[in-house]
């Protein structure tokens, strides 16, 4: 955000950028995305701490993975959204 807003082309040029705006609102949305699926893992501790597997049930473990495989088209969303930023496509006003 420091670039953005004191660096090389400065604030107006980036924040008249789509691709931009959905990288950050990507961002934003992986990184919330991220919290269930965090909060599980670490719920599992006491139970690995034992040498257990934690037991997990099958609408768990489809809800994990549907957000983890979320997660991970946001990511690849942000880096084409990073590539068309470096070309300069998606700039409005």
């Amino acid at each position: 955000m420091v670039r953005v807003a004191f660096f090389e082309k400065g604030a107006t040029y980036y924040w008249h950028s789509a691709p931009l705006i959905a990288k950050l609102s990507l961002f934003a949305i992986v990184g919330l995305l991220s919290i269930y699926p965090t909060r599980t893992f670490l719920s599992w501790r006491t139970a690995l701490k034992k040498g257990e597997a934690p037991a997990v049930s099958d609408d768990r473990m489809r809800t994990i993975r549907l957000i983890l495989r979320l997660e991970f088209a946001g990511v690849i969303l942000i880096i084409l959204c990073a590539a068309l930023m470096a070309r300069g496509i998606g700039t409005f006003g």
